[in-house]
């Protein structure tokens, strides 16, 4: 089988995939990429740069520059794969990243190949992330250029053959009309290098962090630090928590940045924004940045309570890999967690706008150990039970080879369906009023 990935990074979701299909000397693996990342290899794994002619243009209407972008992103991957034909490669599947663009164009370069999507993200105005927060309201401009947001999305679930998404939760955000060509199947973890570790003493002396000798260890793990994973309501927390554990030490591992979201019109960080406004004893909350794998898993195995927080939005590989190591999670009780915790039985949920509840859920942790053991081991069981890689990998190389042999894969659903409350649109006040462009 000859297969083309496609996405902007490398290796990103199809890392074990990829590995996998390049193992087969039967097949022969391309993946189509904008970043090179020579720190990453994978033997087999064929690397093809798709560089777009141009940048957006600034000047471009609002709502269109994430179009735009797609579209450059496509027109590059056409180019790219013009060449790749005339060097005699011809797919026969196509599978990519859905929303950047990379995929928009396959079926034109390709039009025998099949087309397979992996999609993330669907956006919407309302019920989801973007009006979660009341206290960062949608601007008038804002609900226009979320639906816009969504067309080279729509133009791929059209185009597509088949699609996939990790999670029930972000199915449920696609249009119900496509659903019945979208495989639920999350990207799985490795449980045997994501494992407990009892004896876990967590020292980096790469970030300068010797905690060996603590006893009560808080983590708190996401890309950046932004309102999407809750970062200030952690920070909000952390005040209350450190009063009343005076032996407890705080790790957060995450870039200074924005991944998902705005930033701040000030041009701080959020990082710089709460440390102004909740002062704290920096010698006890220790910021160790991005960490390599092994660095990351020693944080996770040593911690005694790992809080995860999220709005509505893409459930984070960390959640799943603390809960294989055993993690002890403190999670929002927000649809893409219940999905996967469920309270008191595999973790413990908390309102995501309450900070002294995520003190108290993670004191409860501390003062009761023992009683919290068989969560931790019920965490990893459903690692175990529903997200293991040794698992679903075969499941998703199955899929692939279904879908490029032109079969029908099963539409698996949910064991329960998920109560996800949308509230009813409401236009932001002045929406007649929209800035022209």
């Amino acid at each position: 089988m000859r297969i083309l990935f496609l996405h902007p990074n490398f290796p990103a979701q199809f890392r074990h995939v990829a590995r996998a299909l390049a193992a087969n000397p039967q097949n022969q693996v391309i993946f189509g990429t904008k970043n090179e990342r020579p720190e990453w290899v994978i033997p087999g794994v064929q690397k093809a740069l798709f560089v777009p002619s141009q940048a957006p243009n600034p000047q471009i209407h609002h709502y269109l520059r994430n179009l735009e972008e797609a579209v450059l992103n496509g027109q590059a991957v056409y180019r790219m794969a013009d060449q790749l034909k005339k060097q005699g490669f011809v797919p026969d599947i196509v599978y990519g990243h859905s929303g950047w663009g990379p995929t928009l164009f396959a079926k034109d370069i390709f039009p025998q190949a099949k087309l397979m999507c992996y999609f993330e993200w669907f956006y919407h105005a309302f019920g989801s992330d973007a009006s979660f927060d009341p206290n960062d309201p949608l601007s008038v401009d804002d609900v226009p250029r979320i639906r816009m947001r969504n067309t080279p999305i729509l133009v791929d679930l059209y185009s597509c053959d088949w699609g996939l998404t990790p999670t029930y939760w972000q199915r449920s955000q696609l249009p119900p009309e496509f659903h019945p060509k979208i495989s639920v199947l999350h990207d799985g973890v490795d449980t045997e290098y994501f494992q407990p570790n009892p004896n876990a003493k967590l020292v980096l002396p790469e970030v300068g962090l010797d905690l060996s000798g603590a006893e009560e260890i808080v983590t708190y793990v996401a890309r950046g630090m932004e309102p999407y994973r809750g970062f200030p309501q952690f920070i909000e927390s952390l005040p209350y928590l450190l009063e009343r554990r005076p032996q407890c030490q705080v790790v957060i591992v995450a870039a200074e940045r924005v991944c998902y979201g705005k930033s701040l019109p000030n041009g701080k960080s959020y990082k710089q924004e709460m440390l102004e406004r909740v002062p704290l004893d920096l010698s006890r909350v220790h910021f160790t940045g991005s960490l390599p794998y092994g660095q990351y898993l020693q944080v996770l195995q040593a911690s005694s309570v790992h809080v995860y927080l999220t709005r509505p939005f893409v459930l984070s590989w960390s959640m799943i890999e603390a809960m294989s190591v055993g993690c002890l999670i403190v999670g929002s009780n927000t649809p893409p967690v219940q999905e996967v915790i469920e309270d008191g039985k595999n973790g413990l949920l908390v309102d995501f706008f309450k900070p002294k509840q995520i003190a108290d859920r993670v004191c409860e942790v501390l003062d009761h150990p023992t009683r919290m053991a068989e969560l931790r081991a019920n965490a990893r069981q459903t690692v175990l039970e529903r997200y293991n890689l040794a698992d679903l990998l075969p499941q998703h190389l199955a899929l692939i080879e279904t879908v490029a042999n032109g079969g029908t894969p099963g539409v698996t659903e949910a064991p329960k369906p998920l109560k996800v409350s949308k509230p009813t649109p409401k236009a932001p006040k002045g929406f007649a009023e929209l800035r022209k462009q």
